[in-house]
């Protein structure tokens, strides 16, 4: 079983002034002759962090990783000004100039899957190949899953914790609930908003408890930016039309893709994966067996080291 490659230092680091407002932070690591990959990570409003540059073999790979708007390293932190979908799409096409490739690999989780889907059906003819993991098409009948009702049923332990904060006369619509909370003025409540919400979607993550995904999830700095962020996309249908990814997905149908799924992913259950690979048929559908959503899982780890390694020989030996 494949594990990740062990860890490596940034070679180049800079904050991308992408509008009068924001600055994304964005780094390069592994070979700068290497294959070029886009690390997209999930949320949004997640970031990234050092391990994400270990699913790639560094002397194969040229390793790009980036905060999006409001996330991680970037600034300002939690922001929701002037952050959808198309904006995210642009700045990723500005970090695809500004480091002269003229086409790259994307790898995105979660979030990032769907993010990396509209990219790749907005800008096809500058991807090379999609690795994607627990795929997420923000239907809202997802969010409803697992925002409302569904997921809960399966954790009502932990998800009286996510509602505590929301009274019992508002929890008949519990994303607008803490969407009003995470971007009102009460600091005290936006924060206890932000950590419901946030631990909720850890503890949920994987297929066995596991302490260290749940403390990354529980960082207040994270915390506040992915609960900030998810819910302000999330109440706004994410700035798409009703079911455009899947509508789309025809533009996808020459790019190389592989879609890696847990069977037991409750966050973005395995319907998404199949309804994506119903649509994008020339895809291959990578089931783990013995897995949630967590990209740390190590089915999921397993399954995501063969797909950088064998994408690389698809792309290279061609």
């Amino acid at each position: 079983m494949f594990k990740l490659y062990p860890p490596i230092k940034a070679n180049r680091t800079l904050w991308l002034q992408v509008d009068p407002l924001h600055e994304i932070y964005v780094e390069e690591s592994g070979n700068p002759q290497g294959l070029p990959v886009l690390f997209v990570h999930g949320g949004p409003g997640a970031g990234c962090e050092d391990k994400h540059r270990s699913y790639f073999d560094p002397n194969l790979y040229r390793i790009i990783l980036f905060d999006q708007r409001g996330a991680g390293k970037s600034k300002p932190h939690a922001s929701l000004e002037r952050n959808t979908t198309m904006d995210l799409v642009a700045d990723m096409e500005r970090i695809r100039t500004e480091f002269g490739i003229d086409q790259w690999v994307l790898f995105g989780g979660s979030w990032g899957s769907t993010l990396s889907l509209v990219y790749a059906e907005t800008h096809p003819e500058r991807v090379l190949g999609l690795i994607l993991r627990g795929i997420f098409l923000c239907r809202p009948s997802e969010i409803r899953w697992f925002y409302q009702d569904g997921c809960n049923r399966l954790f009502p332990d932990y998800w009286q914790d996510f509602v505590a904060p929301i009274p019992d006369n508002e929890r008949n619509d519990l994303l607008h609930a803490h969407y009003r909370r995470l971007t009102g003025d009460d600091e005290v409540a936006r924060m206890r908003s932000a950590e419901a919400w946030s631990v909720w979607e850890g503890r949920t993550a994987t297929l066995l408890p596991k302490k260290e995904v749940v403390d990354y999830f529980s960082d207040p700095h994270v915390a506040l930016s992915l609960a900030r962020i998810e819910a302000h996309y999330f109440v706004n249908d994410i700035f798409l039309k009703p079911d455009q990814i899947l509508a789309d997905a025809y533009k996808l149908k020459n790019i190389p893709g592989v879609l890696v799924h847990g069977r037991y992913d409750v966050v973005c259950p395995i319907e998404n994966a199949w309804d994506l690979h119903k649509a994008w048929p020339e895809a291959q559908l990578e089931i783990v067996p013995d897995a949630g959503h967590s990209a740390s899982e190590p089915g999921i780890v397993n399954a995501l080291i063969q797909a950088t390694r064998d994408m690389h020989f698809r792309l290279t030996q061609a």
